[in-house]
């Protein structure tokens, strides 16, 4: 558990080192998916300062968020390596989503939203800190030397996640009138 804390903190943190650790370690992929599913129980949490608890909510959303966790890391890891990479990216679907897991550890913050005066400025600053961690994330998995490079597999990934969602919303959503 102790080890688990660390490369939490260490994510957190932005520490390369600790991405490129995570990169390399095989056995950590469940403490990925660990991280993600608490940080969207913490953003559930959070969340219900706007909608009250509702149990229902808070599974849905971290149902969604695993989803969309596996979604991005495979866009991103189809983009980054196939799309875009640089002559040194040798990566694998893995590697993404152990880094893009861990990212995730700001969000654990975000059970601090449930305060109904903090919930904007806290769901404002931790979304900004795993877009950065995110971007780190990727950097590290694809072995890419630029920050831009890792920026713009995350915005495609992010866009292609977002059209998919709309796109899916709209296909299984009742009409209105």
């Amino acid at each position: 558990m102790g080890l688990y804390v660390y490369r939490l903190l260490g994510a957190a943190m932005l520490d390369a080192s600790m991405y490129e650790g995570i990169e390399a370690d095989r056995s950590v992929t469940g403490q990925a998916v660990m991280t993600v599913l608490l940080s969207s129980l913490a953003t559930g949490i959070g969340s219900t300062a706007w909608y009250g608890f509702r149990p229902g909510v808070l599974l849905a959303v971290s149902g969604v968020a695993l989803l969309t966790w596996a979604a991005g890391a495979y866009l991103m890891f189809q983009i980054g390596s196939r799309v875009v990479p640089e002559p040194e990216t040798r990566t694998d679907f893995g590697e993404l989503l152990r880094t893009t897991g861990f990212a995730a550890a700001p969000g654990l913050l975000q059970v601090l939203a449930a305060l109904p005066a903090a919930t904007v400025p806290v769901f404002v600053l931790t979304t900004g800190w795993m877009i950065a961690a995110m971007v780190i994330a990727v950097k590290h998995a694809l072995d890419y030397r630029s920050l831009t490079r890792a920026l713009v597999v995350c915005v495609l990934g992010a866009s292609l996640c977002a059209v998919l969602a709309i796109g899916l919303g709209i296909l299984f959503s009742r009409p209105v009138f």
